[in-house]
């Protein structure tokens, strides 16, 4: 069934009016002018067909018609503040469901929010691997991580500058040059190619000794650290890099700017 059309500002007007029996009085609850509050009022009344107040010499009173709608009214703005109040509850949630990559969630996710968990043992994360963007309404995320170039229409932040590192194994080259995902890595006539999933595999690859890869250096650093792989040369730009992102609504969310913040901070 189609819904009547509410004109939900004159009702808010005609509300504030109505408990004060005083325009100027309800014009200063409502931060407008006693002008607009009669505007508002006049307006209220044509669209109903009837008068709402009566002048009398000891000041405004209700009639009969606006007497009738009041009930209905003040309980349908309560019900509203209920509803926006319900909406907002999400913000004060401690539950985040976050969509990433497998391999940038085991490599550098999982342990910056180690690190956030231990600070507020009260959060709760909801983790969904996704190599493709998902719907965030459809999915329900919070936040997502993705390899892209920018965010695009999307709200976000780059986790990192974009360098690729040319790996190989610490002790001995392998055979292979190792490409991941949809990477149009340039393969070296010279050696024969492997092709992984995706760039966690493919430093799992380097690391096992089966050869050399071209991957975000983000996610060699921790191999690096520990002594498995090398890096051949100086790193370069890539075409992408790792961001967070997700659309203005939950971006704007204070639980969400809240851990972007602890995710990025040092």
């Amino acid at each position: 069934m189609r819904r009547t059309h509410l004109p939900l500002n004159a009702l808010r007007v005609f509300d504030a009016a109505s408990r004060h029996l005083n325009f100027t009085r309800a014009a200063d609850e409502l931060a407008v002018t006693p002008a607009a509050v009669g505007q508002q009022i006049r307006a209220l009344e044509d669209v109903l067909g009837v008068v709402l107040f009566r002048r009398t010499p000891k000041g405004l009173e209700l009639t009969a018609e606006a007497e009738a709608g009041l009930e209905g009214l003040r309980g349908g703005f309560l019900k509203f503040e209920e509803s926006v109040l319900a909406m907002r509850a999400g913000q004060s949630s401690k539950s985040l469901t976050i969509a990433a990559p497998r391999d940038v969630t085991t490599r550098w996710l999982v342990p910056r929010l180690a690190r956030v968990a231990a600070a507020d043992p009260e959060l709760r994360f909801r983790l969904i691997a996704a190599d493709q963007p998902l719907d965030f309404t459809e999915a329900n995320l919070d936040l997502a991580i993705r390899w892209v170039a920018d965010a695009g229409d999307l709200e976000g932040m780059a986790i990192d500058d974009g360098l690729m590192a040319n790996i190989a194994p610490a002790v001995a080259p392998g055979p292979f040059t190792i490409c991941w995902g949809d990477s149009n890595a340039r393969v070296d006539d010279s050696m024969a190619a492997m092709h992984v999933g995706d760039a966690g595999l493919a430093i799992d690859a380097v690391a096992g000794g089966l050869g050399q890869a071209r991957v975000p250096a983000l996610l060699a650093i921790p191999d690096l650290a520990l002594g498995a792989i090398v890096e051949k040369d100086a790193r370069t730009k890539g075409a992408a890099a790792y961001w967070l992102v997700a659309p203005t609504p939950q971006w704007r969310q204070k639980k969400v700017r809240a851990l972007v913040a602890a995710l990025l901070g040092d």
